[in-house]
């Protein structure tokens, strides 16, 4: 039977433009961790938490380009999950999706949690889990459709806080400069005037950085639209090196703005995750209006990842049932060529956030960041292991370099890998993620049990033909 032109071999639709891919990784990357968890950054490290953001920023551009590389050769269903497949073995194919799975899935929850947390913001008398439930089934209803659809809700929502952001980095800069209607300028006193640039030491600027990698999360998720991009060698490298401009305007160029302005304790909000530093920056400069709006884009910006991670994971699940590592049931498409069927097995996070969020709601956010960061982590590490065998494998084959490649690699590759590893092995030592090893762990012990018990089950199964035979 002849293939539609409009499909991969995969069975999806190839109805992503080149603009939804772009807003696709926009909408991945920046969300709750930019928003609400900058707080918890500013919190542990004050001024120089700039400093963080500007060295993960590097460590995620690296991610970037690392995936462009590979995904231009093999724009596949899965993304960096199936190249983890064909470069390092089925057992790291097998663990880096499922990981991936379980760290996006509760990235979802905590996505969600966030969103009800800025809905309060104007309904404080609202418990937390009623927006919480809204917002799930509003998100799992646009992944439900038609992919182009999802593409296009996607677009604009990723376009409403790329507009604001760089609105707000102008304002706050005319507001240190020059001042706004009945405010003086506030210059950048704020940097050094409590406590220093360093009030918390060296030290806390690591320790911040495992709040500060998780800002980046989503970096990834650009790999896994190759398989449903109209030009994937085009589209995909373009949305990566779109990323460097954005992830140094968003983050960086945005954390200057409000430590500059905002005493560094102010700006983190104390240890209550009621509010982000963003909606605090309007509310102290007496806007009260303008916070109002602030926090609407906010919450879209939190449902606009939410929606990505959402598409993320089902890919996910659908790449895994197609290569025999999840019940062939959930490799079933719509008529429209959705993968609907892993949708419900994602949306086993909201049900979690949703959970959480009834029985801890002061807690939520912070305990559902610390168990997905282990997993998005590990990820990131098997990402660029997946890199370095990529190249070595495709010279020693005497195949052609791939268009697209990481500067510096493989030098470049081993410093980011050093660096997540350091990161990742940070994390017993901060009170917001000292349970990611406590969950972590005993995953990927069960993921490597699982592995080795299909793996058996085949072999047995392959045995058993032969004898027939």
């Amino acid at each position: 039977m002849r293939q539609r032109a409009d499909e991969t071999e995969t069975g999806l639709r190839r109805d992503l433009s080149s603009r939804q891919v772009g807003m696709i990784a926009v909408g991945g990357a920046i969300g709750t961790g930019l928003f609400l968890g900058s707080g918890l950054a500013i919190s542990i490290a004050g001024p120089a938490v700039l400093l963080a953001y500007v060295v993960a920023a590097l460590a995620a551009l690296a991610l970037a380009y690392a995936l462009a590389e590979m995904m231009v050769v093999h724009p596949e269903a899965g993304g960096f999950g199936a190249i983890a497949h064909r470069y390092l073995g089925g057992m790291a194919g097998f663990v880096q999706r499922w990981i991936y799975w379980a760290a996006q899935v509760v990235n979802i929850g905590s996505e969600v949690v966030a969103a009800g947390i800025y809905f309060r913001f104007w309904y404080p008398e609202v418990p937390l889990w009623l927006p919480v439930v809204a917002f799930s089934v509003i998100m799992l209803v646009v992944n439900a459709a038609a992919v182009r659809y999802f593409g296009e809700f996607e677009y604009w929502f990723a376009m409403i806080k790329v507009v604001t952001i760089v609105v707000f980095i102008l304002l706050g800069a005319v507001y240190i400069v020059f001042g706004l209607p009945g405010e003086p300028a506030t210059g950048v006193g704020a940097l050094t005037a409590h406590g220093g640039f360093l009030p918390n030491g060296i030290g806390a600027v690591w320790l911040a950085l495992t709040v500060v990698t998780f800002s980046y999360l989503g970096t990834e998720a650009v790999s896994v639209t190759a398989s449903e991009s109209r030009d994937p060698t085009r589209d995909v490298p373009r949305a990566a090196r779109g990323m460097v401009l954005r992830l140094a305007l968003f983050y960086v160029l945005g954390m200057l703005v409000i430590v500059s302005i905002l005493p560094w304790n102010s700006a983190s909000g104390g240890d209550e995750l009621t509010q982000s530093p963003f909606v605090r920056l309007f509310e102290i400069a007496g806007v009260p209006a303008a916070a109002g709006v602030m926090n609407f884009v906010i919450l879209t910006a939190a449902l606009s990842a939410m929606n990505t991670n959402l598409y993320v994971t089902a890919r996910m699940t659908y790449s895994l049932a197609r290569d025999g590592y999840a019940p062939r049931w959930f490799a079933g498409l719509s008529s429209q060529g959705t993968p609907r069927r892993a949708l419900l097995l994602s949306a086993v996070g909201l049900a979690l956030a949703a959970a959480v969020s009834a029985f801890a709601p002061s807690s939520a956010f912070p305990v559902l960041l610390g168990i997905a960061l282990f997993g998005a982590l590990l990820t990131w590490l098997i990402i660029f292991a997946s890199q370095l065998a990529f190249r070595r494998k495709r010279a020693a084959a005497g195949l052609p370099s791939s268009p697209v490649r990481l500067p510096g690699a493989p030098l470049t590759t081993v410093l980011a890998m050093l660096f997540v590893l350091a990161v990742l092995l940070t994390t017993p030592f901060t009170a917001q993620f000292g349970m990611a090893w406590k969950a972590g762990l005993p995953f990927v012990a069960s993921l490597l049990l699982a592995y080795w018990l299909i793996r058996r089950r085949e072999s047995r199964r392959t045995t058993e033909q032969r004898v027939d035979v």
